[in-house]
């Protein structure tokens, strides 16, 4: 990684939609202190560039195709436990948020944030300081003052991660793929989900997923 304070902050931008990439790498390269260095298209690409360039900061949407930004967040992680990582996503739901940052994130904003709020949660980050956007705050308070809390709250990091991939049509086959695991071990986690959620069938899990945010009915 760099000298942040001698030659800038390099960044690794991690979206599946191309468009979303190079606005904001515009946006990000107007500061001059900002430089992106590669992209990636999903978690797998994302593990691989980081890997090839060591970025100062990984900007990374949480929702893509396979493994999400949680998986990429947690092998990055498990490569090196001083990678810092921005997630930039459209959902501002307290569980998701919560979960990446137990995953390893130093910080979470939303798509519907200014630019300029983005470029100052990568300074922050890159200074090893957290960084939330304004709804992101304003979502886990109202999560902490509510006595009800989301049914995915008795569900651990990679339970939820099997449940958003279920929920939004992988096979059982196909998430163990993504996620490096047996089929078996895919099947006891799905069980294991459908007994904390008090679901009793895979549709009732669906409409929990969407409830919750982690996919659309």
């Amino acid at each position: 990684m760099t000298d942040v304070a001698s030659q800038g902050i390099t960044v690794l931008l991690v979206d599946d939609h191309p468009i979303v990439r190079q606005g904001y790498r515009r946006v990000l390269e107007s500061q001059g202190d900002l430089h992106v260095v590669a992209e990636a298209d999903n978690a797998a690409e994302a593990y691989g560039a980081f890997k090839a360039h060591a970025p100062d900061v990984i900007v990374l949407d949480i929702s893509m195709p396979g493994a999400s930004g949680l998986e990429a967040i947690r092998n990055i992680r498990a490569r090196d436990p001083r990678a810092k990582i921005l997630c930039f996503t459209m959902h501002n739901e307290a569980v998701l948020v919560k979960s990446a940052f137990n995953a390893g994130a130093s910080g979470y904003v939303t798509k519907s944030s200014e630019p300029s709020e983005v470029v100052k949660a990568i300074r922050a980050v890159a200074r090893g300081e957290r960084a939330m956007s304004d709804d992101v705050a304003h979502s886990l308070a109202d999560a902490s003052l509510s006595r009800s809390g989301s049914v995915l709250d008795e569900l651990g990091e990679r339970e939820i991660e099997i449940l958003r991939q279920f929920a939004g049509g992988a096979t059982t086959e196909q998430i163990a793929s993504h996620l490096n695991l047996s089929v078996k071990t895919v099947q006891n986690y799905h069980y294991m989900i459908k007994t904390k959620t008090g679901a009793r069938t895979d549709a009732q899990l669906v409409r929990i997923a969407a409830s919750c945010g982690l996919t659309k009915l």
